[in-house]
């Protein structure tokens, strides 16, 4: 090897250590960069040139090769297949929390406590028949627990349009994610294709690629020049440089679900044609919109309109078939005390026909105008084994068990998913110790790439300036 050529080799060894540190202070400065990879300087031996007379000759030095990013694709698609998971549970767990939250019960304004003050209302004016201030307690009590069936029902149409309201958010962000993923494949085609480094641009990538699959679920298909396309229900939602925009369509209210609307995701350009969800925030929340059914495993939410309904059919119905059977104290009988509409009296009102005690049928024909035995058959009503208030009873059980389960199902999904990201962080984040440690090498290396520099600089100023002076 020449002593020119061996300066060369030294070159190349301060340029592959200053490229090292260059990477090194880059993943330091984003440590705490949400989504970036770390990377890695690769570099390759360079190779003796052959000589004329076959002399054994020194390497040339060192080649930057690239800089690599240190990423996984096994764990990143875990990450997208447990964010898929996580976002599903995590929908279906906020609407049915909000739904029994909504409820309030136990507690004193849930229907329990109010079905139980009106039942007792109508035990007291059975002892007090013909006394008007019993049955204007008992009218004040029925107008109080048909207005909270209302606000209930009212309630659960109110979540319905928020929720209905919240996915068209969500496909908003899918669009504007599937969009960005196509114009980063452009630029990271391109790039690659000019030598460049897109280290940077991949990490965003997979940034909005996670996005998806917690909105969507998803797989991601690498294409091999750099661009990837994005999968979803077996349909491409982001292909190469394109992306195909999506819609929520569908049901717009509670109202639409009854007639059995239901809301679904299609693509834009191919309306009327649902897509098959992997999974997702989406998926879980289209699923609580869903119409119920004859089965009760509809939408969550419309199942729980659908249980007002029955419930405040059951008790107008049981209430009214005992009422007409009795006599007011003007001698009246055949009146009816709920008024409703058949089908859904929870969503238009129960009315409370009575306008004051008079209009109450109290007691049965021939009994006398203090008799109160018809108000005690109508309170019994409460503790029979077929009252309305076991059938509420139930709801409230059945909501509860199936908040409990779903909140266990999202607790399981958040873990999975947590351990995901964190088995992903452990191979491709930064670690500040690590980088120390390379820090040093790197900067060891630089220095003693200058001295070779240095010791070559020196061989070369004798050779040059002071080979042949005798005397000196």
């Amino acid at each position: 090897m020449s002593t020119f050529s061996g300066l060369n080799t030294a070159y190349t060894g301060l340029v592959a250590s200053q490229k090292g540190l260059d990477v090194v202070g880059q993943n330091i400065a984003n440590a705490n960069t949400v989504g970036y990879t770390r990377q890695r300087v690769t570099t390759s031996p360079v190779s003796a040139v052959l000589t004329v007379n076959g002399a054994s000759q020194v390497g040339q030095g060192v080649s930057v090769d690239g800089i690599a990013r240190l990423g996984s694709n096994q764990l990143d698609a875990q990450v997208r297949s447990t964010s898929a998971a996580s976002g599903y549970w995590s929908a279906r767990s906020d609407a049915l929390s909000t739904l029994e939250t909504g409820l309030q019960e136990p507690g004193a304004n849930g229907l329990s406590t109010q079905l139980q003050e009106f039942w007792a209302s109508w035990q007291d004016l059975s002892n007090n028949a013909g006394d008007s201030a019993p049955g204007a307690a008992l009218l004040q009590k029925a107008s109080a627990l048909a207005t909270r069936i209302g606000d209930g029902y009212r309630a659960l149409d109110t979540q319905w349009s928020q929720t209905r309201s919240n996915l068209g958010g969500m496909v908003s962000q899918l669009n504007s994610a599937a969009s960005q993923v196509a114009d980063l494949n452009v630029q990271i085609r391109t790039t690659l294709a000019a030598g460049g480094s897109a280290n940077e641009l991949i990490d965003q990538r997979d940034t909005l690629t996670n996005t998806i699959a917690g909105l969507v679920g998803g797989t991601v298909r690498d294409l091999g020049n750099g661009m990837v396309d994005v999968v979803v229900g077996g349909n491409a939602i982001v292909s190469g440089g394109t992306s195909r925009a999506v819609q929520a369509a569908g049901a717009e209210s509670l109202a639409d679900t009854i007639t059995g609307q239901s809301v679904s995701l299609e693509f834009s350009s191919s309306p009327g044609t649902p897509i098959a969800l992997d999974g997702g925030s989406i998926a879980g929340t289209i699923s609580v919109l869903t119409p119920a059914n004859a089965s009760a495993t509809g939408g969550a939410i419309a199942e729980a309109a659908a249980s007002y309904n029955a419930f405040a059919t059951d008790l107008a119905t049981k209430v009214n078939a005992i009422h007409e059977t009795g006599v007011t104290t003007n001698g009246v009988t055949g009146l009816d005390f709920f008024g409703f509409t058949a089908g859904v009296p929870a969503a238009e009102g129960l009315t409370v026909i009575p306008t004051s005690s008079a209009g109450v049928a109290t007691g049965t024909v021939g009994g006398g105008p203090y008799d109160g035995s018809n108000a005690d058959a109508i309170s019994q009503l409460g503790s029979a084994s077929t009252s309305p208030d076991k059938l509420w009873s139930g709801f409230v059980s059945g909501i509860g068990a199936a908040t409990q389960s779903v909140l266990q199902q999202s607790s399981l999904a958040d873990f999975a998913s947590t351990s995901a990201q964190g088995a992903q962080q452990s191979n491709s984040g930064v670690s500040l110790d690590e980088e120390n440690v390379n820090l040093l090498t790197y900067q060891h290396a630089y220095q003693g790439a200058a001295r070779v520099m240095t010791a070559m600089d020196q061989m070369l100023d004798v050779l040059i300036n002071h080979t042949g002076i005798v005397g000196i």
